[in-house]
């Protein structure tokens, strides 16, 4: 799509806007709200997935085939010692690092007596500097959830045997 054709369609928009009446001063909230009816929209469908506002398909069209000039200027910018510049430049190349895949050895928990093994196994992975205390920190909290299922269980089962005692009796 052509810059200039952008363009006059936002100034027709405004345009249009611009001839259309003014609201009388008296309309206030009350009569606002009785526009619609309640539970039912004046867009139903919504909007549809993928679209995309005015202002961001103009910014798009004038950026258009820019990126490569934008972007060499940001690193000579960078290069003569613009700190903004640099910032900029250096997010793009390292982002800062939300998560990764860790690999380490994790004994198998079946029961409540298997958990202090697999513990030890993420504190020793802590130690030798496989993991950081920020990457185990989840993997405790997974080894507590699991707890608490196989706790869970042992009770029922406890519970669903005392209950058949009862019932003989």
């Amino acid at each position: 799509m052509n810059v200039t054709l952008i363009l006059f369609q936002i100034d027709t928009t405004l345009e249009e806007s611009a001839l259309s009446p003014a609201p009388p001063e008296n309309v206030g909230r009350e009569q606002a709200k009785g526009c619609w009816q309640p539970g039912r929209s004046g867009n139903p469908r919504g909007k549809p997935k993928g679209a995309r506002n005015h202002a961001t398909r103009a910014a798009e069209a004038l950026l258009e085939g820019e990126a490569n000039a934008l972007t060499r200027k940001a690193i000579d910018s960078a290069l003569a010692g613009d700190v903004m510049a640099l910032r900029l430049c250096m997010e793009r190349i390292l982002p800062a690092r939300k998560s990764r895949l860790v690999n380490f050895e994790l004994p198998a928990v079946k029961s409540a007596t298997d958990l202090p093994a697999a513990l030890a196994a993420l504190i020793e992975a802590i130690a030798q500097g496989n993991l950081s205390p920020d990457e185990a920190t989840p993997i405790a909290a997974l080894l507590d959830a699991q707890r608490r299922a196989i706790e869970t269980t042992e009770l029922e089962k406890r519970i669903a045997a005392l209950e058949a005692g009862r019932a003989l009796s």
